[in-house]
């Protein structure tokens, strides 16, 4: 008998894996995303059980927090065990395969649920005071697409002329001196909090001023942007009543001469907004540096967008973890 078959705990410590799961245990609210989703879900009435709600949507969490797959999400089963518990399998149970996992998050993006995912999490921070309405920055980062064309269908059952060509719903964009290809996340977010209220899905070529008013909820009064923001107040989508606060080009700036009154008055205010602006950057830096997103999975912006509102709705999560554990306690 091998010792690994004992399951005996031999040692205290916890993994960061074990740790981040145990917070998320804690912090999500998955007795109301349950009652959110349950009217879309089979009931099995007919034919095989289908897994428990509540495990579908676990698993649907866990790819985005570790970039998993369908098919990596079905092998990460059979070797991670702390993914099986957390996902509330039984230990000598059947296991969701890739089609399973695949049809649920179809079913999320039929009835358009992530969006209502978002708003089930943010309603319950608002209620905690965690996420207020009184301004909003906006910003918006560019996700990297599949860009090659030079991979040839070779099924030989199939046309043989047909390429493998790159999304037609991403596009190229230029940033500084680089280009990129792919699509755009355009996010508004609470001015005090950093809490993402809404989010935007575009191709890469479309401009951050253009979705800018779009990003907002309608109950500010104030709203902060970078340099790509300029001119939005002109916009004809304008909200009444919004004062925007948008940073200085970078360029006039520089320009300015700390020696003269107006001119250093004017820097000290830009600096101040650009103190309030650079936290937006937080909710980026959390769905990329932390859960690893950084590029598209899926063709075409309805289903990366989807993807793209749930990492939001579990990064409000993450920043807010340790307040959400702290009034649990």
């Amino acid at each position: 008998m091998k010792q690994a078959s004992l399951k005996l705990n031999l040692t205290v410590k916890k993994t960061r894996k074990q740790v981040f799961l145990e917070q998320k245990e804690q912090v999500a609210p998955w007795a109301a995303l349950v009652e959110l989703i349950a009217p879309y879900y089979p009931q099995g009435n007919t034919g095989r059980a289908p897994f428990s709600l509540q495990t579908m949507l676990r698993i649907h969490f866990m790819q985005q927090w570790f970039t998993l797959s369908d098919p990596g999400m079905e092998e990460a089963f059979l070797d991670t065990p702390l993914y099986r518990e957390f996902a509330q399998l039984e230990e000598f149970g059947r296991l969701p395969d890739e089609s399973t996992i695949l049809r649920f998050r179809h079913r999320l993006e039929r009835h358009q649920l992530a969006q209502q995912i978002l708003g089930v999490v943010n309603g319950i921070l608002i209620e905690r005071g965690l996420l207020l309405k009184a301004g909003t920055v906006v910003d918006a980062t560019l996700i990297a697409a599949a860009s090659s064309t030079k991979n040839k269908n070779k099924n030989k059952n199939k046309n043989k002329n047909k390429d493998k060509a790159r999304d037609p719903e991403m596009h190229s964009s230029k940033k500084g001196q680089q280009m990129y290809f792919g699509m755009k996340a355009h996010i508004g977010a609470d001015a005090e909090s950093v809490l993402v209220h809404t989010v935007r899905g575009t191709s890469g070529n479309v401009h951050d001023v253009s979705e800018g008013n779009s990003l907002l909820h309608g109950q500010e009064t104030y709203a902060f942007g970078d340099a790509g923001y300029q001119g939005i107040e002109k916009c004809p989508d304008g909200k009444v009543g919004v004062s925007w606060h948008i940073a200085m080009r970078p360029g006039k700036r520089r320009a300015l001469n700390k020696d003269n009154a107006v001119d250093a008055m004017m820097a000290k205010i830009e600096k101040i907004k650009a103190g309030i602006r650079v936290k937006v950057e937080h909710p980026f830096r959390v769905i990329k540096g932390q859960f690893g997103y950084v590029k598209v999975r899926y063709r075409g912006l309805k289903k990366n967008t989807a993807q793209l509102v749930t990492l939001f709705a579990l990064s409000n999560l993450w920043m807010v973890r340790g307040k959400l554990m702290q009034a649990r306690a």
